[in-house]
């Protein structure tokens, strides 16, 4: 046959055009493989690495909270926890459909979540639910393959066993807001707490710790296979409190549903024995998710739980007030012991009339009786030849209208007004009768429970400016225990009162306990060798009226809650060597003797007692419980006897 030379010059140089690609295609091949598995070897490696080993920040144990005796009063509880990693999934939206056909996921979890989704790295795990129980693991566990970036967590919840009683002074921990973000890695981290208020927001930092790292090898479902190396982190301070955890207990149980406060504080350190503030409210309730009801609960109920009313409530001081007014005349010189006042139970300046407590009056009174039996006319003379002023400089000695620098960011000054107070706030001038009514701790002035705690004690002590303190020791690592700030009243400034004034008006403070005319006579403790002194007093927190006066008041049951007078009782024991002071403020709880001065005296009764067995060689407590008032000899009244 005859073949066509053109035709077949054609084939060869098409096969070899052919034939030349394949082979460029191929060396281009070769090439790149040789690029990628010689010269790209090791940063494919790596690569490979990062896929298949998965870094992880450990969050660190945060630090116990416990009482001066050891009783944990903040500890820390394993956790079960759903997340889900945003760039382990294409959608988080169906992921989280997935995982409400599994476990339940609420509306308010899905648009949180979403909107954290949005506002963290793709990376860092954030948190579906919190404290799940096995049988809700076991689920997820079983359907982990159709869940892609969901995984349990295990971590550490926060837990206060004593949380009603020291909510107040703890405070409690919960989820990071947005506002609070930082460039601190450990607040992105799932289920992270932070310190919102009392002592977990004010030692925060200390409590936090430092944060670990763990290296774990994954599979291709994001599954942990094994874990390769681990480094624990620094777990948080260890804090020592000042309080008893037993006086606290019985603190709450004195009040008896009433709302108030009470402080009870070492004269000479300083420490914070016990510091409630009632109604109390439930920490845990915010670490673990605070219902909607609960909240509302809260924001509404009058008697404002979430208020730490021992530092920031504010009274006026009433009656407790008198010892600061007797030692500002008796230092300015414009009376003496002796000094005698005729009380008719009123007391006129020009078209006024200012009325005592006793309408048919006290009769000749001096320093020591005005105190004992709280005649209100002595004071009002007093007041009015002393001088808002320096009465006011007085004041501020015993720390009333002062921060006095407690642990707490709720803690607030209260008010001792001047005359310059008066005119640069409200632009008027001070009227004498204003003066006279702060005679009687009314008026302008504002004090704190912590405030009259403080008053008292620097009273009792001899005159020294002891602060109070509610941390009494740190361990910040290693076991290294750091004391904080405190000891002996002579450790601290002397205020320079003149000793034989403060001897006058703690001996008339005596009286007003043990001697038969003193308004607490009926709180009084006769068991020797813990008898106490004090003062009440009696708030009124509304005018009262001409139409009242001549019809007489009204029965306690008969008054709104809100209209009752506040009740107030401060005190000191033992009268013999004194070492700790009380403040105890019933809102609305009617007259300071009969309501305040019991809750006081059980309170120190209780401490002295407490104090004794703990420190006395060879003695002990009992299960570590502090002694109950109904535990010892009472008298007809069912006072300790």
């Amino acid at each position: 046959m005859h073949r066509d030379p053109d035709r077949h010059k054609l084939f060869s140089r098409r096969a070899a055009m052919l034939g030349g690609g394949q082979l460029v295609l191929l060396s281009t091949l070769v090439g790149r493989m040789y690029y990628l598995q010689v010269v790209e070897a090791e940063r494919f490696r790596t690569l490979s690495d990062k896929n298949r080993i998965s870094l992880r920040l450990l969050p660190p144990p945060r630090g116990q909270i416990v009482d001066r005796y050891g009783v944990r009063l903040a500890e820390n509880r394993q956790n079960y926890r759903v997340v889900v990693i945003s760039e382990q999934t294409t959608d988080v939206n169906k992921t989280l459909n997935a995982l409400a056909s599994v476990v339940p996921v609420s509306t308010a979890d899905r648009r949180r979540v979403l909107r954290e989704v949005k506002r963290k790295r793709s990376y860092m795990p954030v948190t579906v639910r919190d404290n799940l129980s096995w049988e809700e693991v076991a689920r997820i566990e079983v359907n982990t393959p159709s869940l892609p970036g969901i995984s349990i967590d295990v971590g550490q919840s926060r837990f206060y066993p004593y949380g009603f009683e020291t909510a107040h002074v703890l405070g409690y921990v919960a989820a990071v807001s947005e506002a609070e973000t930082s460039d601190d890695p450990l607040l992105e981290l799932p289920g992270f707490r932070i310190g919102k208020s009392g002592l977990e927001k004010s030692y925060d930092l200390a409590l936090r710790g430092t944060g670990g790292s763990l290296q774990v090898e994954v599979n291709a479902y994001g599954r942990v296979v094994r874990e390769l190396e681990r480094r624990d982190g620094q777990p948080g301070a260890k804090l020592e409190l000042t309080v008893d955890m037993e006086l606290q207990k019985l603190a709450i149980e004195r009040f008896k549903g009433q709302s108030g406060a009470a402080v009870v504080m070492d004269i000479r350190s300083g420490d914070i024995i016990s510091m409630i503030s009632t109604p109390s409210f439930d920490p845990n309730a915010f670490n673990n998710g605070l219902s909607a009801a609960y909240w509302k609960e809260l924001i509404t109920n009058e008697k404002s739980p979430l208020i730490n009313k021992a530092v920031a409530g504010q009274y006026s001081p009433g009656s407790t007030f008198k010892m600061v007014v007797a030692m500002a005349a008796l230092g300015k010189g414009v009376i003496t012991p002796e000094s005698e006042f005729f009380c008719p139970g009123f007391l006129k300046l020009g078209n006024a009339i200012f009325h005592c407590w006793k309408r048919s009056g006290h009769g000749i009174v001096n320093l020591a009786k005005g105190i004992t039996e709280s005649c209100d006319v002595y004071f009002y003379e007093v007041a009015k030849r002393t001088g808002i002023d320096t009465i006011a400089a007085m004041a501020g000695k015993f720390g009333i209208g002062r921060i006095l620098g407690l642990e707490l960011a709720e803690e607030t000054a209260g008010l001792m007004p001047t005359r310059e107070w008066k005119m640069a706030t409200l632009g008027t001038p001070w009227q004498m009768g204003e003066t006279l009514l702060a005679g009687i701790g009314q008026s302008y002035i504002l004090t704190t429970p912590m405030q009259l705690a403080v008053m008292t004690a620097r009273l009792a002590n001899g005159g020294y400016g002891v602060k109070p303190r509610l941390i009494r020791e740190i361990d910040g690592s290693g076991g290294q225990w750091r004391k904080v700030q405190g000891g002996p009243a002579k450790g601290f400034e002397s205020l320079g009162l003149n000793p034989d004034h403060l001897k006058i008006v703690v001996e008339a403070m005596t009286a007003v306990v043990n001697n038969p005319r003193g308004t607490a006579y009926r709180s009084r403790i006769r068991r020797h060798g813990y008898e106490i002194g004090g003062k009440t007093g009696t708030v009124q927190v509304r005018r009262i009226t001409k139409a009242e006066r001549r019809q007489g008041r009204r029965k306690k049951k008969d008054i709104p809650w809100k209209e009752r007078d506040h009740a107030i009782f401060v005190g000191f024991g033992p009268v013999d060597q004194p070492r700790f002071a009380a403040a105890v403020v019933v809102e609305h709880g009617g007259g300071g003797s009969k309501v305040a001065a019991p809750i006081a005296s059980d309170l120190l009764f209780a401490v002295q007692r407490r104090w004794q067995l703990k420190n006395t060689p060879g003695q002990q407590v009992i299960n570590d419980q502090a002694p109950s008032v109904r535990g010892f000899p009472v008298d007809d009244k069912g006072r300790p006897g």
